[in-house]
């Protein structure tokens, strides 16, 4: 076997194999007699047709059956005898027999380029930080009351955050249209929920009283024959309700599973809860910039193969989540829309596992309790947590997965400079009501 390699673009490699005539020879002989052993033909007996009829019949067939095994069972030696490494399956093309009755191919693929890590000095990496302050446990406690709050009737104008019962229907032109009327219907007023002056107009409105609302339906409405035209609706409230927040006494607390029964004990669970979010949280954004960085610094060539397989993969597991949730489709989503985010997994995955592999991290066994031990915190009852990652090897496996992604994090943040960005617990919880983007890394 004679093997040739030329470069093609980026990670591109073609691989050049010529088989001479004997190896070509020896395996039509063995598919020949094979097939004469079997083959039922018209005036011979079963197991009697001699090789020669055999050859003269299905040649042709056989002989590209033998091009397929050659080629299946030597390109990997092929590869390995030049010292490539291919990366997916190679595209096969024939060519002219370099000897006649040899075979000849070209095999062209993709090769993964080594990783050279780029040096880290220099660098410079955000890092989030934030405390529980009294005001955030305020805050959340009063988000505590309002999941429970209840509903009572009054008799007043209706302002921002009442609920509303509503009679209504809509008119374009005049006439009403389709989808544009309802009864008794609850609104929430400044919750959004209609469209822009739906709701505004109903303020300061009481119960028992019509009112007309002019409106006009977006441009981009998902209704296409109502987008942008104006409307008008004729509204009658019903009533107006408000809400009313529970009091944090005994009742209140020990609903949440804080059998002490007192504020005191309700805060510290709360304080125990937002710090135990807020940690994950912090380390998640850390992480993050973290990665940001390896490949911002670290930019190389990711070979298609590995994408489309990542790609492939994601795609899967969004169709099982669909299914998982009861969402039953025939979509069958294109692998498209997955393969800029499997580009991102794969090219990281590569970083990760390069200094994984430099560094020699490993997940010892105290490294994953300690992390199971973390992840059971939040749980009521930590120990069947444990148990269930103890006894489940994939989800073991994901653990020790994050173990030393953890370690990759810290020996990058021991490279960098680390510069503290201090946050509200808001702002790390809800940077989107916040209003601000998360940092990333700077340079």
């Amino acid at each position: 076997m004679q093997v040739f390699v030329e470069s093609g673009d980026g990670l591109e490699r073609r691989l050049l194999v010529d088989l001479p005539k004997e190896q070509v020879e020896t395996e039509m002989e063995k598919k020949l007699t094979e097939l004469a052993k079997t083959i039922r033909l018209d005036g011979f007996r079963p197991g009697k047709v001699s090789v020669r009829v055999v050859r003269q019949r299905f040649g042709d067939r056989v002989r590209q059956e033998v091009y397929g095994d050659l080629i299946q069972a030597t390109f990997y030696e092929a590869a390995k005898q030049s010292g490539v490494v291919p990366v997916g399956d190679p595209s096969i093309e024939l060519r002219d027999a370099a000897e006649e009755g040899g075979l000849s191919y070209t095999a062209t693929f993709q090769v993964m380029l080594e990783i050279v890590l780029a040096d880290l000095s220099g660098k410079e990496i955000v890092k989030p930080v934030a405390e529980v302050t009294e005001a955030d446990m305020d805050e959340m406690i009063d988000k505590l009351r309002r999941q429970h709050q209840s509903w009572e009737e009054v008799d007043r104008e209706a302002q921002d955050g009442d609920t509303v019962h509503i009679d209504f229907k809509g008119f374009i032109d005049g006439d009403a249209f389709e989808g544009g009327s309802a009864e008794d219907a609850p609104l929430v007023l400044g919750s959004g929920t209609m469209i822009d002056g739906f709701e505004s107009g109903l303020l300061g409105a009481k119960g028992g009283e019509t009112r007309i609302v002019e409106v006009a339906f977006p441009e981009d409405y998902r209704v296409e024959h109502l987008a942008g035209k104006p409307a008008s609706f004729e509204i009658t409230v019903r009533k107006v309700l408000e809400a009313r927040l529970p009091d944090v006494d005994e009742q209140f607390i020990k609903d949440f599973g804080v059998e002490e029964g007192t504020e005191e004990a309700l805060r510290a669970e709360v304080r125990k809860n937002m710090e135990t979010e807020l940690e994950q949280k912090l380390s998640g954004l850390i992480k993050d910039n973290v990665m940001a960085l390896l490949r911002e610094v670290n930019p190389f060539e990711v070979p298609d193969a590995m994408i489309r397989q990542e790609a492939e993969r994601m795609k899967q597991q969004a169709l099982d989540d669909m299914q998982a949730r009861g969402q039953q489709s025939s979509l069958d989503l294109p692998v498209s829309l997955f393969e800029e985010q499997a580009r991102v997994r794969v090219h990281l995955g590569l970083l990760v596992g390069e200094i994984i592999d430099q560094q020699g991290f490993d997940a010892s066994e105290d490294d994953v309790r300690q992390m199971i031990e973390q992840l059971a915190q939040s749980y009521e009852n930590p120990q069947e947590v444990v148990d269930y990652y103890l006894g489940n090897p994939q989800q073991r496996a994901s653990l020790e997965k994050l173990v030393l992604e953890n370690k990759v994090v810290d020996w990058v943040l021991d490279q960098v400079a680390v510069k503290k960005d201090k946050r509200t617990f808001s702002e790390v919880m809800n940077p989107e009501q916040a209003g601000e983007e998360p940092n990333r890394s700077q340079k």
